[in-house]
């Protein structure tokens, strides 16, 4: 036989495949009695096939031909498999000899029965690949019936997409003939999710009707899990009652909860969209309080300045301004994203309100007693939000809350929250986080958190201030829960160093976490302390045996224990010649920084530790 037609993409040298090939032939003899010795009964078709094949595919059929069962007593000549479809089955038999199946040509129903029987021989790359097959052709008409296969099935990535396919078409679901064909506990486990997002009149009367289709199994269990509170008096009197499959007593009950609970304890239903921000005007969000409310949700987070750019309201001390943003229907929420204003180093305080009605809110961001700047990431318990409400309620340099981009998301990434903060698993003190050093002396105001600990040296790539005078402080974005530091000190000699590290999240009450003061440091030190707020963190030099000057290369909160800390740091950049001056020429050497009040003096940097060394007229700083 040529194999020309065989050939696929080339193969590299010295490998031979000719699994193609292989394939075609042992296709050739499905449903053939050449060399047969075994014939499979499905439905009354008989299909002659090969113990050794089907024993080599599938560890159900080695069990069963070769496993001391009844049939492969020897003289059985044919075996009837029960519960089988024999369309679907003749599908499956030419995929066991030849691994090639084409899902493009079967019907939805043979799939589906196909489905089945990988699972019950054992096929399960071919269960995988029709699942992944049946995610791409879910419709309102499929999705019930693939959903349910899925649940008998336990597959959970299609049971998963299948739920979120009709929580994004609940109302077209509820009112299809397919939902009626829905198993007991496929319906209830639909309709207990917050994301089945309906009119809860809508499921009621949806179930009503697959009570009628499906008169021999109790719908107890599903009306149990259907939201009466949700539902007007008028929905609960003239609609549910009448039908009798609701008790009085929990109409009654309904009620009462509508009467003597506040809005928000209401079990609301809500559309979950994973991963994207659904406060912006594609999504029908609106601003409905605040002052220059068109530049909240433009999408536009770069172009602001003193004039223009953001939202705002005055501070007042009853908290009653805010910026109230409208969602275009009930979300599943467990994630803020804002840019408070920040072309300059003030910070705020505020705290976030969410609501469905506009009038009852509860609070789900409290940082009225931090001080914030820039982009905050905050994470809450999910809720079901309609309204959400900013209230500043504190600016370090006037009474105006300034609010330049907002984003309510729900995220699937894991988040771990206590005391209402976050509690990181990464180095939150860095750029991108919006961290920056706001006290200390550098050539670059940032360097300590820009995440560089290989390029430093005499000149450049630290942070220091005077002993005795300042300190170097680095203020997060929002607090956080911590409980490690990690700093790397100036080890471009063999001098130590003693310092102390307080944190505060005012700035104006500081909290000491680590005292080595009496020890001599050098290089990496890995700082734990008991877990509390961060917003502020100070760092205070207390002596150097070289100078009067306190160095800092690098700075994380909390530590990233992830790192091999023995291939980090521990020298200089550049090595450094007998005269004391750096190998490296192309070392740019600007002014100095000095921010915030850290007194300071050029001669204080490290270079002047060389003019210290080699200069036996000046006595050593």
């Amino acid at each position: 036989m040529c194999d020309s037609r065989h050939l696929r993409s080339p193969t590299p040298a010295g490998i031979v495949d000719h699994v193609s090939s292989l394939s075609e032939n042992l296709g050739e003899l499905v449903d053939s009695a050449d060399y047969s010795d075994i014939t499979l009964i499905v439905e009354d078709d008989k299909y002659q096939s090969h113990k050794v094949i089907l024993a080599a595919r599938s560890d159900y059929f080695r069990a069963l031909l070769f496993g001391g069962m009844r049939e492969s007593q020897p003289g059985t000549t044919e075996i009837e498999l029960k519960d089988t479809s024999s369309t679907a089955f003749s599908v499956l038999l030419k995929y066991i000899y030849t691994g090639r199946i084409n899902l493009l040509e079967i019907k939805e129903e043979n799939l589906l029965d196909i489905l089945g029987m990988s699972h019950r021989y054992g096929f399960m790359e071919l269960a995988s690949s029709i699942s992944d097959y049946l995610k791409a052709i879910l419709n309102i008409n499929n999705v019930c019936l693939i959903y349910d296969i899925a649940n008998m099935y336990s597959l959970m990535s299609l049971c998963q997409v299948c739920k979120e396919f009709i929580d994004r078409n609940a109302l077209d679901i509820l009112h299809g003939e397919a939902f009626l064909t829905l198993s007991q506990s496929s319906v209830k486990d639909l309709i207990c999710r917050d994301s089945f997002c309906s009119p809860e009149i809508e499921i009621f009367n949806s179930i009503v009707l697959w009570a009628e289709h499906n008169t021999g199994q109790d719908p107890t269990p599903i009306l149990d899990a259907i939201r009466l509170p949700l539902m007007n008096m008028q929905e609960l009197l003239n609609k549910v009652r009448p039908t009798k499959l609701v008790s009085p007593d929990s109409i009654l009950d309904a009620i009462k909860v509508q009467t003597e609970c506040r809005n928000m304890e209401l079990k609301y239903r809500g559309l979950l969209v994973v991963d994207e921000n659904v406060a912006t005007t594609r999504f029908g969000a609106q601003v409905m309080k605040g002052e220059m409310k068109q530049a909240l949700l433009d999408g536009d987070s770069s172009n602001y300045d003193l004039d223009r750019g953001f939202t705002r309201h005055p501070i007042d001390d009853n908290y009653e301004a805010g910026v109230v943003i409208k969602l275009a229907q009930p979300y599943i929420l467990n994630t803020f994203k804002l840019l408070l204003w920040d072309r300059d180093m003030r910070s705020y305080s505020y705290f976030i309100e969410v609501s469905m009605d506009d009038k009852d809110y509860e609070k789900v961001i409290d940082h009225t007693k931090f001080l914030c700047r820039s982009w905050q990431i905050l994470h809450f318990p999910p809720r079901v939000v309609r309204f959400v409400r900013v209230v500043g309620t504190h600016n370090t340099v006037n009474r105006v809350f300034h609010l330049v981009a907002f984003e309510c998301l729900y995220t699937n990434k894991p988040f771990q929250l206590e005391q209402g903060l976050i509690v990181p698993s990464e180095n939150v003190a860095t750029i991108s986080a919006s961290a920056c050093v706001i006290e200390g002396v550098s050539r670059s105001r940032n360097a300590l958190i820009n995440g560089d600990i290989r390029h430093y040296d005499w000149d450049s790539g630290y942070t220091c201030h005077q002993l005795g005078s300042g300190a170097v402080i680095v203020q997060l974005a929002q607090p956080y829960i911590v409980d490690s530091m990690r700093l790397l000190l100036w080890d471009c000699d063999d001098r130590s160093y003693s310092y102390y590290i307080e944190v505060s999240i005012d700035q104006k009450n500081w909290h000491m976490v680590i005292d080595k003061r009496n020890e001599p440091c050098k290089s990496w030190q890995h700082i734990t302390f008991e877990r509390r707020p961060v917003a502020f963190v100070k760092i205070v030099g207390t002596s150097n045996t070289a100078n009067e000057v306190f160095h800092c290369v690098h700075f994380e909160c909390p530590a990233e224990t992830s790192i091999n800390m023995s291939n980090q740091g521990g020298a200089c950049s550049l090595p450094v010649n007998p005269s004391g001056s750096a190998s490296n020429n192309s070392i740019q050497t600007p002014s100095s920084e000095n921010y915030i009040s850290a007194e300071y003096s050029p001669q204080d940097a490290p270079e002047a530790d060389r003019m210290d060394t080699h200069d036996s007229s000046d006595s050593e700083s």
